[in-house]
């Protein structure tokens, strides 16, 4: 099992994912911006030439704090659970975060995810309680 970040030479790779990994299809565009965008980052567990677990992030800036990393999702596609990718994934992202100069990382979940929140735990997240997530939707189409 190779994981590893994604460069935008990295690209091809994209096209080719396990089942149920990703929410919706590829798309190239997409892809390309995703992967130019110096703070956006994304790592992944590829077997046999295929990404069958990854973790995604973006690293702020901020005029009067230290640098963080928010990260977006951290998934693996069914037939490759239980056997550590999302920790490696993981762990592999927040060692990248470390290099950037990343002060903290932070995660959303739902408080009945509880595989996500050991997985969380296990890599040495803190939970924070009485926190409220707020959304805005921004255009008219259903979620």
């Amino acid at each position: 099992m190779d994981i590893r970040m994604l460069a935008t030479a990295d690209a091809p790779l994209l096209a080719h994912v396990a089942d149920d990994l990703f929410d919706k299809p590829i798309q190239p565009h997409l892809t390309a911006e995703f992967l130019a965008d110096p703070r956006h980052h994304i790592c992944v567990a590829v077997e046999d030439g295929r990404i069958v677990s990854f973790a995604s992030a973006v690293h702020y800036l901020h005029p009067d704090k230290p640098t963080e990393l928010w990260i977006n999702e951290v998934a693996t596609a069914p037939a490759y659970r239980r056997r550590g990718l999302s920790q490696a994934v993981l762990e592999r992202l927040l060692a990248h975060a470390r290099e950037l100069g990343c002060r903290e990382a932070w995660v959303l979940t739902d408080e009945d995810n509880g595989p996500a929140r050991a997985l969380y735990g296990s890599v040495g997240g803190e939970e924070s309680t009485g926190v409220v997530m707020v959304t805005f939707r921004l255009d008219d189409e259903a979620p």
